[in-house]
């Protein structure tokens, strides 16, 4: 992978990990497209330590009184009411899941889960999905109202997302649509929720990175700082965004994606 390949790469995982089309799915999609050799799973996982950061940064106050609130509560059982402590549970409940399954399927998601077809199908399945969770989502709750079970459904739908094409915020702000959180409210708890999932899995492939044809660890860092620089963007647009329009926008991109991945691949003009 060179420089260019690098910087259009981090853009893509930027401008993809926030919005509800599948940041995964992309990093795939554009090299089979621009006939660019895979740049594997290390850098998939790698280069979302970018967008982390733009999490990190953009929910600094959240993030660090959800950590002070935990810790305290650990020794104090009068914090252990207050909202942030109970999320800070609430995003340790809901990364169980796509950490035993990451690891129980991980040869699974780094070959037979990255086949075209397979993910063709799937965008147009989870914007399906998506679309019905707009419609039939009561759109009435905060993040106040979350619940140990609600934390847990939304971590579920979460792990549904080490399939690519699934997309980890379109997932996440599905279940929290179907559970009536308002839309704000379903894409702001996705964004804290990626934060332990995507470290893990970011520092965890971190020692493959360059291994087996991937990327080396140049591009890899070119790609993660403009993944962040982008990223932080998306953030901010994303959530400004979903405070007057519905989710449609996206579900029709998903849905038009899924079926030219799957014509591409039916006529031969990029290979599964």
């Amino acid at each position: 992978m060179d420089a260019f390949q690098a910087i259009i790469l981090g853009i893509v995982q930027g401008l993809t990990e926030f919005l509800p089309i599948s940041s995964t799915a992309h990093l795939r999609l554009v090299p089979a497209f621009a006939g660019w050799d895979d740049p594997g799973t290390a850098f998939t996982a790698v280069v979302q330590l970018g967008t982390v950061a733009a999490v990190l940064i953009y929910f600094r106050n959240d993030l660090w009184n959800i950590a002070r609130a935990w810790l305290r509560s650990l020794r104090d059982p009068a914090e252990r009411g207050t909202l942030e402590a109970k999320l800070g549970w609430y995003l340790i409940i809901g990364t169980i899941p796509v950490a035993v399954l990451g690891l129980l399927f991980k040869d699974k998601i780094e070959t037979d889960a990255r086949q075209l077809v397979l993910i063709g199908i799937v965008m147009i399945v989870l914007g399906i999905v998506l679309e019905i969770a707009e419609r039939v989502g009561r759109k009435d709750r905060e993040i106040e109202s979350l619940s140990y079970r609600d934390a847990s459904l939304i971590g579920l739908a979460q792990a549904a997302a080490l399939v690519p094409g699934v997309s980890r915020s379109g997932s996440t702000i599905s279940a929290g649509l179907f559970l009536g959180l308002e839309r704000g409210a379903a894409a702001r708890y996705s964004f804290l929720l990626s934060v332990p999932a995507v470290v893990l899995s970011g520092l965890f492939e971190l020692k493959d990175v360059g291994k087996g044809g991937g990327a080396g660890a140049v591009p890899t860092l070119i790609a993660v700082f403009f993944a962040f620089v982008v990223g932080y963007a998306s953030i901010a647009w994303f959530l400004k965004y979903l405070t007057k329009h519905p989710v449609t926008l996206f579900v029709v991109y998903r849905v038009v994606l899924g079926v030219v991945i799957l014509t591409l691949v039916a006529t031969g003009a990029v290979t599964n």
